[in-house]
């Protein structure tokens, strides 16, 4: 893989410790709407977990390289453990690895060329889906007579939250020039040159 350009580290740091805030602060959401739905509680994670996605399909789309979803997702999940104190604790790095690996292996598969809405949407369905498992294996979901509520709950959650979103974001940040400088506006920079003719 070829090597990273400082600015692409810069902003990847960047984003996992914005997105690190941004999650611990969607954990005080999810606590609210535990309370909120009563005895339904312990499936508010599932309706907001898509939300923890977002920083993988970011940074895939705007840096198009191998493996930068995964690292933006770890370095944000290293910022809720060790500077916010995550109750998840150490164990939530490997759910970010996972959850990255999900949400990057639509990209991977197009060859980083493809950023269309059916690849986010398939990146949020992924990576909701992948550390379902790993999730369900913690918590002692399986037996469950809800598994499969659970599991259809996070699916269409990182669907909305984490596929469809974060084309949404990846667009809105495109038309402010301020991606310019990166592989996605290099990319639309070639795309909208005036074409030589003869």
């Amino acid at each position: 893989m070829k090597q990273l350009a400082l600015r692409d580290i810069v902003l990847l740091v960047m984003l996992g410790v914005v997105f690190g805030f941004l999650y611990w602060a969607l954990v005080q959401a999810w606590n609210a709407l535990a309370v909120a739905m009563g005895p339904a509680g312990d499936l508010a994670q599932h309706v907001l977990f898509g939300g923890w996605l977002l920083v993988a399909p970011l940074a895939v789309a705007i840096i198009r390289r191998p493996l930068v979803g995964v690292i933006a997702e770890v370095i944000a999940s290293v910022i809720e453990v060790v500077f916010l104190g995550s109750p998840a604790g150490p164990t939530l790095l490997i759910a970010a690895a996972l959850q990255g690996a999900g949400s990057e292996l639509p990209f991977a598969l197009t060859r980083y060329r493809r950023y269309g809405w059916w690849v986010f949407a398939v990146s949020g369905l992924l990576g909701a889906g992948l550390v379902f498992f790993y999730s369900a294996f913690r918590a002692g979901w399986y037996g469950q007579e809800i598994l499969f509520l659970r599991l259809g709950m996070q699916l269409v959650s990182g669907l909305v939250l984490g596929g469809l979103l974060a084309k949404v974001l990846v667009d809105a940040l495109r038309r402010t020039g301020v991606l310019d400088e990166f592989a996605i506006g290099r990319a639309d920079a070639a795309l909208n040159a005036p074409q030589r003719v003869g």
